[in-house]
Parts: C-alpha cells; sequence; structure tokens
C-alpha cells in the first residue's frame, strides 16, 4: 500500500517560485507575518521546516493559489 507524505523540499521550491512569481522578497513575507527575524521562512523555503496550517493559509491567500499548490506531495 503507498502513502502520501509531504515532500520538504519541493514544498520549498514552491514558495521560492510562487514567492518570486508574486514579486515578493524574504523581507517582503516576513512582514506580512510579522516575524522578527525571516529565519522561518528561510527554513520554509530550504525545506528544513513547513509552514503551520494557519501559516499555509496566509501563504495561500497572499499567493493567490490554493494550499495544494503550495505543497507538494509524493507517494511511497
Amino acid at each position: 500500500m503507498k502513502f502520501p507524505i509531504l515532500d520538504m523540499a519541493q514544498t520549498g521550491a514552491n514558495i521560492v517560485m510562487l514567492r518570486k512569481a508574486a514579486g515578493l522578497s524574504v523581507h517582503d513575507l516576513q512582514m506580512v507575518f510579522g516575524f522578527h527575524s525571516p529565519q522561518a521562512i528561510y527554513k520554509w523555503q530550504n525545506g528544513a521546516a513547513l509552514p503551520t496550517v494557519d501559516n499555509l493559509i496566509v501563504l495561500s491567500a497572499v499567493f493567490g493559489v490554493p494550499v495544494d499548490d503550495i505543497l507538494a506531495i509524493k507517494t511511497v
């Protein structure tokens, strides 16, 4: 039986691609979220961490795409 899992590296690549397509910098996203540093965003982009569900919803709204366009799911 195959199970879906999140591909953190590809999800990070999706965030980078969508951020650039929206014409936003990492600093811009930092301001949207009110983060004191951009570290969390860099971790998302590098696939070292995933955004929380509430942050995914904000990213979805900022990028104008469904959450499914941000998350990369593969089966193993």
